[in-house]
């Protein structure tokens, strides 16, 4: 047994990716699980499938390969607009792809006639967020171009990416966006067309009754792994939060002051750090830093615990006002926010133990 570590309870993964199944089931909604979280980790994304999950998303095509290899069926869809690079390999392992440069698209119909593959395409459109996508205005017109000269490729809808960059939420007035392009593009190319235009924080949109007839895809990684929605910054009611819980170890316990004794310039990181004079107080330095988790994102189970400050290789807990009597070797278990929750799960250091 090692720490620090994550417990995954994959029976608490299973309930949540059954309720969001049926959820979206009872809306029209397709759900593609999202595992690069997990980078792909088989035994999840087994369970997401087992919950009726069909298709499968991740950014990453090491993480696809990994699925394929270890005989997760797809179909799989690749999250992050893909590199020209990788293109040959992504035509061989991946299904559907999210697209936004013109180009790109070009490309994949080539490899597709090459490889006798009808490969779906899922075309991004930028409603505000500023990240991948062409500009909403410029969109309808430029995608009719494209899709003309799709032959074995296949345009099979449209997409959006919002809450990821600046933090736009999804909204009515960006939903109809799409879906008034997506008739534009229904009407010019005498085809339907799908809408991937959820992710978790689209789901406060499916749950208060105001998403827009018409999105009938949603890719959702976090509320299925953590039952939390980040940037709609609430852990979802009806999901379990306990799905994945760190667990790390006291390496040591002192009193200390609370502001360092010396001229403070910037620590291991870069950053210039801040503190608040307390007095002395008790600390318990944890065995894991930066290298493995994300500090910000760190939520005790003992609400009574302040986490100070972390370094590469070890975080700083003021332990003084907790009704727990900690001693050298004990264990202090976490909630973790997403961006915490991921460095975790991407750490080699970080052993993982399903439950």
């Amino acid at each position: 047994m090692s720490y620090p570590r994550l417990i995954i309870n994959l029976e608490k993964i299973y309930q949540n990716a059954y309720t969001l199944q049926k959820i979206c089931e009872k809306n029209d909604i397709e759900l593609v699980g999202v595992t690069k979280l997990v980078l792909g980790d088989p035994q999840i994304a087994q369970v997401l499938k087992e919950a009726g999950i069909n298709k499968l998303g991740d950014s990453r095509l090491i993480n696809i390969k990994k699925m394929i290899k270890n005989k997760i069926s797809g179909p799989f869809q690749l999250l992050r607009i893909p590199m020209i690079s990788e293109l040959e390999e992504v035509i061989k392992y991946v299904d559907e792809i999210l697209v936004s440069e013109i180009e790109t698209a070009i490309i994949i119909e080539e490899l597709a006639k090459k490889y006798d593959k009808n490969i779906q395409i899922i075309f991004m459109i930028d409603v505000g967020d500023l990240r991948e996508g062409l500009w909403y205005e410029d969109a309808p017109k430029k995608i009719e171009k494209l899709a003309q000269k799709l032959k074995t490729a296949k345009l099979r809808g449209i997409g959006t990416n919002l809450g990821c960059f600046g933090g736009v939420l999804p909204t009515v007035d960006n939903m109809n966006l799409m879906i008034e392009i997506k008739k534009y593009l229904e009407e010019k190319l005498g085809k339907e067309l799908i809408i991937s235009g959820g992710n978790t924080v689209a789901l406060n949109l499916l749950e208060t009754g105001n998403l827009p007839k018409g999105i009938n895809q949603f890719r959702v990684g976090e509320a299925l792994l953590l039952g939390t929605d980040a940037t709609g910054h609430r852990d979802i009611p009806y999901l379990s939060q306990d799905t994945v819980i760190l667990e790390s170890e006291i390496i040591e316990i002192d009193y200390k002051p609370s502001v360092p004794v010396g001229e403070i310039g910037r620590d291991s990181m870069g950053r210039i750090p801040h503190f608040e004079d307390k007095g002395w107080r008790k600390r318990a330095i944890l065995a894991m830093g930066e290298q493995d988790i994300d500090p910000r994102g760190l939520k005790p189970f003992d609400e009574k615990l302040e986490i100070l400050h972390a370094s590469s290789d070890h975080t700083i807990v003021d332990i003084s006002d907790s009704e727990n009597d900690y001693s050298l070797g004990n264990i202090i278990r976490f909630h973790m926010s997403y961006g915490c929750a991921l460095r975790a799960f991407t750490s080699p250091y970080v052993e993982k133990i399903y439950k």
